[in-house]
């Protein structure tokens, strides 16, 4: 049986950042750009692109990195917007352990853990800067349960993000009778000489042929997404309790903190950056996910216009990190 509805197929189980989709649905914002949507959840993150790349699915969200490996791959996907800009990556670990410290080689001989393949692909990167090599380190593929696999002792260290699975860290450490400081983490971008967290920035994603076929669509689709992030953006406590009532699992304080983590991260504009691109491009090449032949699949043919506020908000939130040296983190974009 077809459907006329749009479907969006998630990177992960819904989570905090995953706010501005449900309340483009929630607050009628869908509705009155003309489309319906339904938003599903996957059972294995690693599966996303496939799906939608094969037209299972119409559209998605996925991180950069496997977006663009998903295009070298065959897969027919293009990026369309970007949901998350920048959330800090990286190998989380408990301090108190004492297994590993802020020196890289300490993951010598430790049992790592990643979600999908390319997490293994960026620590084997990186241990040929750092004196080691693969066989220097056990992997470990945990999916989804980087931070509880840390908590239960299964690994020793793992790749997560700053706003998701180092918070969860913080509150256990806490609950632990810890300080939420004794969570660690090495930063990927720092350890790659990236510049910033681009590749695991959060995309709008979409089937290739579904946006030829329905540009129309995608335009209303991206516009609704736009105005319900600036809802977020605006107005964070009110757009929380929003989301509970669509979600009331998370309706807890450990969510409620991985949301207020994830604030600095939304992309006022809901761009793709064409400097994060051509970085995570190159970073691409460099692990050899893709050759010089490849064409950037992404676009911002359907973003709708930013005014003059979006772009003084951005440029002020940049020159703001810049200038004070602090954390993407540190810097709330209101």
């Amino acid at each position: 049986m077809s459907t006329e509805k749009i479907t969006f197929l998630l990177n992960w189980a819904a989570n905090a950042y995953h706010i501005p989709i449900y309340l483009a649905q929630k607050l009628g914002y869908f509705e009155q750009e003309g489309v319906k949507v339904a938003i599903l959840e996957p059972s294995d993150p690693s599966d996303v692109t496939e799906i939608i790349g094969s037209g299972k699915i119409d559209l998605g969200c996925k991180a950069m990195i496997h977006t663009i490996a998903a295009k070298a791959r065959g897969f027919d996907v293009t990026s369309v917007g970007t949901l998350l800009d920048e959330p800090f990556t990286g190998v989380v670990y408990i301090k108190s352990q004492g297994k590993i410290t802020e020196d890289f080689e300490s993951l010598r001989g430790k049992r790592i853990g990643y979600v999908g393949e390319f997490g293994k692909i960026i620590i084997d990167e990186l241990t040929s800067h750092h004196n080691m090599t693969p066989s220097d380190y056990t992997a470990v593929r945990v999916g989804m349960n980087v931070a509880d696999a840390i908590k239960r002792g299964v690994i020793d260290a793992g790749v997560g993000l700053e706003n998701i699975q180092q918070v969860e860290l913080e509150e256990w450490s806490v609950a632990e009778g810890r300080s939420k400081d004794d969570v660690g983490m090495l930063r990927i971008d720092e350890l790659a000489d990236l510049g910033c967290c681009c590749f695991c920035s959060v995309l709008y994603i979409a089937n290739d042929a579904f946006i030829a076929a329905n540009p129309d669509k995608v335009a209303a689709f991206m516009r609704a997404i736009k105005r319900a992030t600036d809802f977020v953006v605006a107005n964070p406590e009110e757009a929380w309790k929003t989301y509970v009532e669509i979600k009331p699992i998370l309706g807890n304080d450990l969510n409620k903190k991985m949301f207020q983590r994830s604030l600095p991260y939304f992309s006022p504009s809901v761009k793709n950056v064409q400097r994060d691109w051509t970085k995570v491009t190159n970073y691409c090449k460099r692990l050899g996910i893709i050759d010089d032949k490849f064409k950037q699949n992404m676009t911002n043919a359907f973003v709708p216009p930013s005014d003059e506020l979006d772009r003084a908000v951005e440029a002020e939130a940049k020159i703001a990190a810049a200038d004070c040296g602090c954390a993407a983190s540190e810097v709330v974009v209101r």
